[in-house]
């Protein structure tokens, strides 16, 4: 080892579902999750639509490809759950972003991700560090480069 401390995060969702292509060196060492994502990532194969409804992906893959990165999620994380600590914490999260006068009900994962993040005293690793821009007296956002998804098409 060469003495430097070993770096703890937490991972937004969106980490998750990009992972596999995902430089390794932009993760912490010791990552987290909270049960907010795995409660987002068990939603995702429920919110597949039909081929008949649009044309971005085929339903049938896209369903186990969301099933998978939840199957994963499951078996290599031990979520830390959003408990009474994270619940006081988001009431500072809201406050913070109706200040910044923005809307906190329409990013209500994404916030009670940063306060399970904040309640630990965890970095918030995430593709998306824009949506915790006005977060940044509460919690550590460490940006992550989004990857080219091969799966994903050009609109």
């Amino acid at each position: 080892m060469n003495g430097e401390p070993t770096r703890q995060g937490m991972l937004d969702t969106n980490i998750l579902i990009l992972r596999r292509w995902i430089d390794p060196a932009e993760l912490p060492d010791e990552m987290a999750i909270s049960a907010v994502t795995l409660a987002e990532l068990s939603a995702g194969p429920h919110e597949v639509r039909g081929n008949d409804e649009q044309d971005l992906y085929d339903e049938h893959e896209e369903r186990a490809r969301r099933t998978e990165i939840l199957q994963r999620a499951e078996s290599e994380f031990d979520p830390v759950p959003f408990d009474a600590e994270a619940a006081r914490v988001y009431g500072r999260v809201t406050s913070a972003v109706i200040a910044a006068g923005r809307k906190p009900r329409r990013r209500v994962a994404d916030l009670m991700i940063a306060a399970t993040a904040i309640a630990e005293g965890l970095p918030l690793f995430t593709t998306n560090p824009g949506d915790y821009l006005v977060l940044d007296k509460l919690v550590r956002v460490v940006p992550v480069t989004r990857p080219l998804v091969p799966h994903e098409k050009k609109p």
